[in-house]
């Protein structure tokens, strides 16, 4: 009886030490394993077999946020001795800063980050969440500091960029890849939102000034380029119109002129009708304001003037 219940105790015994020597570990988690408190191995995902009273996992502080209800979100800080090696969102509390013209800001920042050695995450720092969050706040108090608050404003991007890359080089010797940092809400003082709301709308308002302003400029450009293209058609109307009305003056007295020369008439009245002729034509082609003046005796244009008179006569009464 006593050789059965020593057998029974020990396939007992067995079956506990086998189970406890049987790990599972999750996709995406792992486990450091010491033996007798010195490093081992780091278990993959899958099932593995340790020796359950020499082996056992390295605990590693963690940090959660939980989702509270009517309380709103927590924090929930505990001991694992699965590490998870997803990225992972730590969301901080708000925390003031110093800008560098002196106003205190309250800014909230979001870190995304992945532990790519475990080893590393467990041996190197012993509170992993909290060495992240406090160097993330130290960080962020420095970069605010060197810039003034317009710019902390209109700059996230940069402000992202210069804590991701401080955060990942000093987390790199923790095993820990910072992938992003993002800035959710950065409030200035009231008083400082006021004044700034106050200079916005002023910009707006001298904006829409400026813009109104150059819209009645350029109106009244257009306007006076419209009348002056006006002027100039008109004056080259004007003109081309003196001009058709001179040549065909020029012509009609040339051909009364030829008319004289075909019926045998004084060839020095057709000599002075060619020179008044050839002076019109001088008159007409005249650039700008200059006027010819050509003297000529006035009996000339009396006897011209005659002799075109006596053409006229001779014309009709053939008729």
């Amino acid at each position: 009886m006593g050789v059965i219940i020593i057998l029974l105790l020990l396939v007992i015994f067995a079956i506990v030490f086998v189970v406890m020597g049987i790990k599972i570990v999750h996709q995406s988690e792992t486990m450091v394993i010491e033996r007798l408190g010195k490093y081992s191995r780091t278990l993959d995902a899958g099932i593995n077999i340790i020796w359950p009273v020499f082996d056992r996992a390295r605990e590693i502080q963690w940090r959660y946020l939980k989702d509270g209800g009517s309380i709103g979100k927590y924090v929930l800080k505990t001991n694992a001795n699965k590490i998870d090696l997803r990225e992972t969102v730590y969301d901080f509390p708000k925390q003031n800063v110093i800008t560098k013209d002196n106003v205190v800001t309250e800014i909230n920042a979001i870190l995304y980050f992945q532990i790519i050695d475990p080893v590393k995450a467990v041996y190197e720092i012993s509170n992993l969440p909290d060495a992240i969050e406090k160097l993330t706040q130290t960080t962020l108090r420095n970069v605010i500091g060197d810039m003034h608050l317009d710019e902390t404003l209109t700059s996230r991007d940069t402000i992202n960029g210069k804590l991701r890359t401080v955060l990942d080089e000093a987390t790199h010797k923790w095993g820990v890849k910072v992938n992003r940092v993002e800035l959710q809400d950065i409030n200035p003082p009231e008083d400082i939102r006021g004044a700034m709301e106050k200079q916005m709308r002023a910009e707006r308002n001298k904006r829409a000034t400026v813009l109104e302003a150059e819209g009645e400029k350029q109106a009244r450009i257009l306007q006076s380029e419209g009348l002056k293209l006006a002027a100039i058609n008109n004056a080259e109307g004007e003109k081309q119109a003196r001009i058709l009305r001179a040549e065909g003056e020029a012509a009609a007295i040339h051909n009364i002129i030829v008319a004289i020369a075909t019926t045998n008439s004084d060839p020095v009245n057709y000599l002075i009708a060619l020179r008044y002729i050839d002076t019109l034509k001088e008159m007409v082609s005249g650039q700008g304001n200059k006027v010819i003046y050509m003297p000529y005796e006035a009996t000339g244009i009396l006897s011209s003037i005659g002799g075109i008179k006596d053409l006229l006569n001779k014309t009709i009464n053939k008729e």
